[in-house]
């Protein structure tokens, strides 16, 4: 086992100094993602500077009605707080489907965010991975690849990012605040990660050593009326094959705002804009559904083995966004 360092930050200041000063270390929440690489050997830091006692596990009302939510709330702290469940329950039910209680009561806001690719060959370092190792190849791509991406991808990374919370905060337009020894910054999430390209292994635009410190949600009243859904490959708690959260506002059978984030299609949550703009100002109905899931899916490229991905997230669009449909007109 490599020695590595260990020290607990008191204050974000601090903690971002103690990275600062060493680019090989990494900062800890609830480690549920970060010690599993460490044990593979696919992460090495020098030194882990624990983030967890940092004043940054509150949810809060903010001034125009959205939601602040803390880097290191708990998952099982988010899904269960009421504000979450009134305003935003696709993204309470994200996080329910995301993991077994253990680990919901480790993980925190900030490292589901960072979370990294389950792909096969980026956890095995006997294999090559471009994400891993930059330069050596995506054996994914004629390999086993029956859970990587259909949009999004290139011939360097056919790798999906796995988490659930991160569709939902997709679809409902968060905004992620971070900070660095220069300062703070913020960023919409829809900005955050990289497009793969030909650097899979850059995977944010977090700056180098920065912290995340919070997401904010902006008030959403259509997010009251919403649902995240997510088919897996056993009913206990699995990483899943496809998930779309979605939020529907119908009036007199027309939709008048809709939002749509997919899971588990892309290397990064995909938000489903050219769906939303066929579905805005159309009949709600099964076949505007079936018809903007086509319009969003061209973009798809799927590999030998995932091509079910298309039918699956098509499917999922439909039956989500009638169930949505059908609560509004009771």
């Amino acid at each position: 086992m490599r020695e590595f360092g260990y020290e607990r930050a008191s204050d974000v200041t601090g903690a971002v100094a103690l990275l600062g000063a060493d680019p090989d270390a990494r900062f800890l929440g609830g480690g549920t993602n970060l010690v599993d690489l460490m044990k593979t050997g696919v992460e090495r830091p020098s030194r882990l500077v624990d983030v967890r006692e940092l004043p940054l596990d509150r949810i809060r009302l903010t001034q125009d009605g959205g939601l602040r939510i803390g880097a290191t709330v708990t998952n099982s702290d988010l899904a269960a707080h009421p504000e979450v469940r009134r305003h935003y329950p696709a993204l309470s039910q994200a996080v329910l489907a995301g993991a077994s209680g253990q680990l919901r009561n480790m993980a925190t806001v900030g490292g589901n965010l960072l979370q990294r690719t389950r792909c096969g060959y980026f956890a095995d370092v006997t294999k090559p991975c471009n994400k891993r190792a930059p330069g050596s190849g995506c054996p994914a791509v004629l390999g086993e690849h029956h859970n990587h991406a259909i949009l999004g991808a290139s011939a360097h990374c056919v790798a999906t990012h796995p988490s659930d919370m991160g569709v939902a905060l997709t679809a409902f337009d968060a905004v992620v605040s971070y900070e660095t020894p220069d300062g703070p910054g913020e960023l919409p999430l829809a900005e955050f990660y990289l497009p793969v390209g030909d650097t899979p292994h850059r995977e944010t635009v977090l700056p180098p050593g920065a912290l995340i410190t919070g997401v904010t949600l902006p008030p959403a009243p259509v997010a009251a009326h919403s649902r995240y859904r997510k088919v897996r490959e056993r009913a206990s708690y699995a990483f899943a094959i496809g998930s779309i959260a979605a939020a529907l506002d119908v009036h007199d059978g027309v939709v008048r705002e809709v939002r749509l984030a997919f899971g588990a299609v892309a290397s990064r949550p995909w938000r489903a804009r050219t769906a939303e703009r066929a579905l805005t100002g159309a009949p709600a109905d099964a076949e505007t559904f079936a018809a903007a899931a086509d319009a969003e899916l061209a973009a798809a490229e799927p590999l030998a083995d995932n091509g079910y991905k298309v039918t699956l997230m098509r499917n999922l669009v439909v039956a989500v966004l009638t169930e949505l449909a059908e609560e509004a007109a009771r």
